[in-house]
């Protein structure tokens, strides 16, 4: 299989299944074509659960903010955002009295039940991922990395797998689009923003992943904190983050290419 944005350069006039077969075959020609390895049934079904997962994530946010603009509408507002506060804001509403209609505390209370019922979907996605996690024995080294914990680790295995189809760290991170944009001409190199290529989802695993692991390094004197604070001091956090995102693909790479165990060497 050859991705669609390999085989655009190659199509001649307009659109049509003629065209677009000269333009497969003229592109699986070329001897530097990158194909999309196929992925084992274990893999897609390790990715089912994450999908399910972000797809559930996503109902329970939108759930969330359904409930804090309906209880705006009368003046209830949280002290914060996020579903930790929209549920304690709903225990709130109806354990205490309240101004609100008896018609609108019946809702209130059916919203309640069903974003207990989201709740509940979730945990027990997060414990199939944990399961996936213990057994299977490159997730557990990739954990060893700062910054991945279970769902990272078991979602970079199911998308990667062996990482046999990548050359080297730098092009599994070119591939997660943690790289700088190019734009070259005459000699003269031009790096831009990173290019945001690729997987969104393992991407942005791997960059809160990162933010967290730099949060956790203003305090630690290895090789690997004192070079990542180095880098935050030098530009900023975002900047830092993001380094350490791609770094931290470069080690996923290694780790799953050639089976060694994570040490934490200087950078």
């Amino acid at each position: 299989m050859i991705a669609p944005q390999f085989v655009k350069p190659y199509v001649k006039g307009g659109k049509n299944d003629a065209n677009d077969a000269e333009a497969i075959c003229e592109a699986g020609s070329r001897p530097t074509m990158r194909y999309v390895p196929v992925k084992s049934e274990e893999q897609q079904a390790a990715l089912s659960v994450h999908r399910i997962r972000s797809r559930a994530i996503r109902a329970r946010t939108a759930l969330a903010n359904e409930v804090r603009g309906l209880l705006g509408e009368f003046g209830l507002i949280a002290a914060r955002k996020g579903v930790p506060a929209t549920r304690a804001l709903l225990a709130e509403v109806l354990e205490e009295d309240s101004s609100l209609p008896v018609a609108m505390r019946g809702l209130m209370s059916e919203l309640q039940d069903e974003l207990q019922e989201k709740d509940k979907r979730i945990a027990h996605l997060d414990r199939l991922i944990q399961q996936q996690a213990r057994q299977d024995e490159r997730v557990q080294r990739l954990m060893q990395i700062e910054g991945l914990g279970p769902i990272s680790a078991t979602a970079m295995v199911a998308a990667v797998g062996d990482a046999s189809q990548f050359k080297s760290g730098r092009q599994l991170a070119a591939w997660l689009g943690l790289v700088p944009n190019q734009h070259s001409s005459g000699g003269k190199e031009r790096l831009g923003s990173i290019s945001k290529r690729g997987d969104t989802y393992l991407r942005t695993l791997l960059i809160h992943g990162a933010r967290s692991a730099l949060n956790a390094s203003a305090k630690k004197t290895d090789p690997r904190s004192i070079w990542i604070n180095e880098v935050k001091s030098r530009r900023n956090t975002n900047i830092a983050t993001v380094a350490l995102a791609n770094k931290n693909a470069r080690i996923i790479w290694a780790l799953l290419s050639k089976g060694e165990s994570y040490h934490n060497a200087a950078c």
